[in-house]
């Protein structure tokens, strides 16, 4: 008997209620991602061991598979007792992966946090932008299976932060992609700062003991470089400790704004002014603070219209205690956390989180919520006895827009166990129409969950390509009609924590197997109609036709 025989006959063992259509199983050892996570940590507590890894899904060798990127840290100087670097896992296209790191250049030890990936030159291929505590590093893509570092020629060079998300965005749109970097804190080795909840032992402390530090914007010039644009674009602030960056169109003008999650700091919302500058107004629209005026922990942060009605739907990942922001925009421009009414409030309290990301796991045509969990400290029961150090992810199911259940209970016993969750990323790796998972845990492993679904549902699914725009067509806009209403997915690097799902689009069919319209915004301001599409996979380049439909 074939798995989806199998799970169809699991489906109707259990009740309707509690079947969520679909499994998260565990294939991390049997596809060949054999990994662990080093945080350096040899017992003086220092910040950044608490905060990674990250991971991408990406294509390097445009081979048509997903191949897997994750993200490592290293020994700190005077402890070195083994060598970590990046890892590259090739898909093989059978469901199993090889690691190909050395041969492609990317067994670099660093301090490694987060990953962005995208075509910045337009050349083709999938670049990588890796951050660090220490130096960042941009790694191009020769288009021969292996990736030269082109930090200080690109004029990225010469900077060191604690750096964490990064988001590949055109926001000029002059078809060249910029870079966003998140940094935290003002942190080095030699300046930790003792904190202890016993006044006697050292203990991680919160980034209330460090100054802020800002972000970066670079603009990308065209030649391969980078111009450092920070302060005439507005973006420069010391007060932020930004973890997370997504970026969304809050005023629907076309022109790609951004939403920054900040530690114990507001929330900022960088709106676009199309002249080069950005005006942050996250007080004014509503997504700077909890709804009783409390700036959170944020951590993790995506940004997409769940209930299908052409809002801007965020989510936030916090702390414990603080539960999930979901905030929801309304016709005045501004936003409501509406995380209690939908049952994410409750449902979230007690968990720690980090990565999140909006996907639609059971391919019904509403966008789910999925989040990876893990508390920072290992003895945080001897703290607060009903928080633990791992913990289990959520899978919020969408309820037609309205409402969400967690069905990680319900979707799989891998999937569900406790993990100190942190990077999240999803991607169809197996080309079976659906998305699967990838997630990490700090000091811990990687796992890779495959979506085996068993609801019947179909998905139509399409890979843009950018001519006058971006060549990987982010901040298009494509929204997809059929007779169940309208869906819109935005093409988008950067979004969940520390990590880079990829760019297909994904849109889930239910029980349909055609949709009546296609129409796509490209960031050039480009618009294409395209009709009477089946389920499947498409290409969809910039001013031709549209290809398709492949067999998953």
């Amino acid at each position: 008997m074939n798995r989806r025989a199998f799970l169809f006959g699991c489906a109707q063992a259990v009740q309707a209620a509690d079947w969520p259509g679909f499994q998260f199983a565990d294939v991390t050892a049997a596809a060949g991602i054999h990994f662990r996570h080093n945080s350096g940590a040899y017992g003086a507590k220092l910040l950044p061991e608490t905060m990674g890894p990250g991971c991408a899904f990406l294509d390097y060798d445009n081979d048509g598979w997903l191949d897997i990127l994750l993200v490592n840290g290293m020994d700190w100087p005077g402890h070195k007792k083994s060598r970590a670097t990046l890892k590259l896992y090739r898909n093989n296209g059978n469901g199993t992966f090889t690691d190909v790191t050395q041969r492609a250049g990317l067994a670099v030890e660093m301090y490694g946090m987060g990953v962005a990936a995208a075509d910045y030159n337009n050349d083709g291929f999938t670049d990588l932008f890796v951050t660090a505590v220490g130096q960042n590093r941009l790694f191009r893509n020769t288009g021969k299976g292996y990736f030269v570092d082109v930090t200080a020629k690109a004029g990225l060079g010469g900077r060191t932060a604690f750096s964490t998300s990064a988001m590949w965005f055109d926001y000029d749109r002059d078809g060249h992609l910029d870079l966003f970097v998140c940094n935290y804190v003002k942190w080095t080795a030699e300046h930790d700062v003792f904190c202890s909840v016993d006044g006697r032992s050292k203990s991680y402390c919160t980034p209330e003991a460090y100054r802020g530090s800002t972000c970066w914007l670079f603009r990308n010039r065209g030649d391969g470089t980078f111009e450092d644009v920070t302060a005439r674009s507005g973006i420069f602030d010391t007060s932020s400790k930004s973890l997370g960056v997504a970026m969304l169109d809050y005023d629907g003008d076309g022109w790609p704004d951004l939403i920054a999650a900040n530690d114990t700091q507001p929330n900022k919302l960088y709106r676009n002014q199309r002249d080069g500058t950005f005006e942050e107004i996250g007080v004014k629209a509503g997504v700077a603070f909890s709804e009783d005026g409390k700036a959170r922990a944020g951590m993790g942060v995506d940004a997409a219209d769940y209930t299908n009605s052409g809002s801007n739907g965020v989510a936030i990942t916090n702390f414990d205690n603080e539960m999930m922001a979901l905030y929801l925009s309304s016709s005045r421009r501004g936003f409501t956390d509406v995380a209690p009414k939908t049952g994410i409030g409750a449902l979230s309290r007690q968990s720690l989180g980090f990565g999140c990301a909006f996907l639609d796991a059971d391919l019904d045509g509403w966008l789910d919520l999925i989040a990876a969990n893990g508390h920072i400290d290992a003895t945080v029961r001897n703290v607060r006895g009903h928080a633990g150090y791992a913990q289990r992810p959520h899978l919020f199911l969408n309820q037609r827009g309205s409402s969400f259940v967690d069905a990680a209970g319900q979707a799989g016993a891998g999937f569900a166990a406790r993990k100190v969750g942190r990077g999240l990323a999803y991607g169809d790796f197996d080309r079976d129409g659906d998305v699967d998972v990838l997630m990490t845990g700090n000091q811990g492993p990687a796992y890779l969950y495959r979506n085996d679904l068993a609801n019947g549902n179909k998905s139509l699914r399409v890979r843009l390509r950018g001519v006058k725009s971006n060549r990987d067509a982010i901040g298009a806009v494509a929204r997809l009609e059929t007779a169940a209403g309208t869906q819109s997915r935005r093409v988008k690097s950067g979004s969940s924590y520390l990590s880079q799902s990829e760019l297909t689009l994904t849109f889930g069919l239910g029980k349909q197997r055609s949709a009546a319209r296609l129409v796509i915004e490209w960031p050039s301001g480009r618009i294409e109609e395209h009709r009477n599409l089946r389920a499947g996979h498409y290409e969809c380049r910039e001013g031709d036709r549209i290809e398709g439909p492949g067999r998953y």
